[in-house]
């Protein structure tokens, strides 16, 4: 099973739909990969870009650490009492363990490269946040091929909504459009119809109104230096 096979399944009544997580998966897929393209796009020296850039990673550890606690409250005691394989939860929490790991030793490195710009303990963390990358993206893959399945069959209507809730409940408010933002970016247009329905109203009007200039400002804000890269 790929981790796109359930790209064609609807939502029903009865069992969980998985692909939410897929979609939101992609957030973080996105966002690693530019990580350490934007740390090496910030020039030697440059503190207050080096500083924006940070406070753009550790708003990403904090959505990535938020996304796995979910995890380990709620999906991970499910599957470990009703799937037959126990050794998959293991695996799951050891992968948590590993990611964690790595966002140490990028965070460390961000501390060490926001004070100065300075370009070698900018390559260090960039190097951090592409070897973080290589960890979460052997999990999200097992994520998705292995353990949403067993979720479906496993974890009621009920007990998988209460995990989508709980992570947009740790979300700030004044970052609800552009969380919003990050998951419809790469969304297909069935995909952003299924999330913008299960928005309030009030979210939807908001994100008409206001939300999707928002979030394509911030998006410019962080990734416009690397729109050169793809003139080169």
């Amino acid at each position: 099973m790929s981790p796109s096979s359930t790209t064609d399944e609807l939502p029903t009544a009865e069992r969980p739909y998985t692909h939410e997580m897929i979609v939101v998966h992609r957030v973080f897929r996105r966002e690693s990969a530019y990580l350490p393209r934007l740390v090496r796009a910030v020039p030697d020296g440059d503190t207050a870009r080096a500083t924006k850039v940070a406070e753009h990673l550790r708003e990403y550890v904090a959505g990535l650490h938020s996304h796995h606690s979910v995890e380990d409250d709620l999906i991970w005691p499910h599957l470990q009492d009703r799937a037959p394989d126990a050794q998959l939860v293991a695996r799951m929490e050891e992968q948590h363990q590993r990611i964690d790991v790595s966002l140490t030793v990028a965070t460390e490195w961000t501390a060490a490269w926001e004070r100065a710009a300075d370009t070698v303990a900018g390559e260090e963390l960039a190097l951090a946040l592409e070897q973080h990358s290589a960890v979460l993206l052997e999990h999200l893959d097992d994520e998705e091929q292995l353990v949403l399945p067993l979720v479906s069959e496993h974890l009621s209507v009920e007990e998988w909504d209460l995990v989508g809730r709980r992570g947009l409940e740790r979300i700030p408010r004044n970052r609800l459009l552009i969380a919003l933002g990050a998951i419809l970016e790469d969304a297909t247009p069935e995909e952003r119809a299924y999330f913008l329905d299960r928005t309030p109203l009030v979210g939807r009007v908001l994100w008409k109104a206001v939300g999707r200039r928002q979030y394509a400002a911030a998006c410019r804000a962080i990734r416009g230096p690397l729109d050169g890269e793809q003139n080169r």
